[in-house]
């Protein structure tokens, strides 16, 4: 399965223990289907929300204790069951990319919080099921990471997101530092670029480093899968600071000798 194509995801890779990888690609092929309705193609807003009820309609069903039709729905449905998933997050999931269909801004961070809590945490919330590993501490530890994955994408992908229509950074922040609509739209490097970005990545940065000690708690190939999540998140931010935080030119992605550096970096991950 690809993991370039949704990032939050830590998809079923041969770290993974066989067992769990059914459940893993149901968990990604609902949540990759659903982001791809509300994100690609050019279907107008009213027809990619009716689909996406459409996804609700058959969440409703696995809850009653039905098996869809539908055969992504039924190997999720067998994944919630085996597994004791609840759906509650696979509805906030739903809920993020519904709000991803109609909302284009953020006034500030808690709202942008808001949605991260939607969008990206449940993915890490619901690995953690799987693993029997959902502690109060696990939990919060994997908030941190997710999100901080989130905002890390977002920032790597600022001329991406404005071809959509989209801006993820906070407007009060845009205005604290002096960067409005324009600026994007021309793709303008400044100062205060530069320094409403370096606020933005030493964020994400400092989130991805609270949530790293969940890595080294859990054991076996979770917590390996977990450290190069971690390594990886790391490296991208360290790769936008070494492009001038010129993200429209030079859109950061991983190289193989990246990979080969990140392994190296997890093996001597401590406490």
């Amino acid at each position: 399965m690809p993991v370039d194509h949704y990032e939050n995801f830590p998809v079923a890779s041969l770290l993974l223990p066989r067992r769990l990888r059914p459940a893993v690609e149901a968990l990604y092929a609902f949540a990759r289907s659903a982001d791809d309705i509300a994100d690609e193609g050019d279907a107008q807003a009213v027809l990619r929300l009716a689909r996406l009820n459409d996804y609700r309609r058959e969440i409703d069903a696995i809850d009653r204790g039905e098996t869809p039709r539908e055969s992504m729905f039924a190997r999720l449905a067998q994944a919630v069951r085996i597994h004791r998933l609840p759906t509650t997050l696979l509805r906030d999931l739903l809920d993020a990319f519904s709000q991803d269909v109609a909302k284009t801004r953020y006034a500030d961070f808690a709202e942008l919080r808001d949605y991260t809590r939607r969008s990206a945490d449940p993915v890490g919330r619901l690995m953690l099921r799987l693993f029997n590993a959902d502690s109060a501490q696990h939990i919060a530890w994997s908030d941190d990471i997710c999100t901080s994955l989130q905002l890390i994408n977002f920032w790597q992908d600022v001329a991406i997101d404005w071809q959509k229509g989209r801006i993820y950074l906070p407007a009060d922040e845009r205005a604290h530092f002096g960067v409005d609509e324009s600026q994007i739209a021309a793709a303008r490097v400044d100062e205060n670029w530069r320094a409403l970005l370096r606020f933005q990545v030493d964020r994400a940065r400092k989130m991805m480093l609270a949530g790293a000690p969940l890595a080294l708690a859990l054991p076996g190939r979770f917590g390996w899968e977990l450290r190069l999540v971690v390594q990886g998140g790391l490296q991208i931010c360290a790769a936008i600071e070494a492009n001038d935080y010129d993200v429209f030119r030079h859109r950061p992605v991983l190289t193989r000798i990246d990979w080969l550096r990140l392994i190296g970096r997890a093996i001597r991950m401590k406490r």
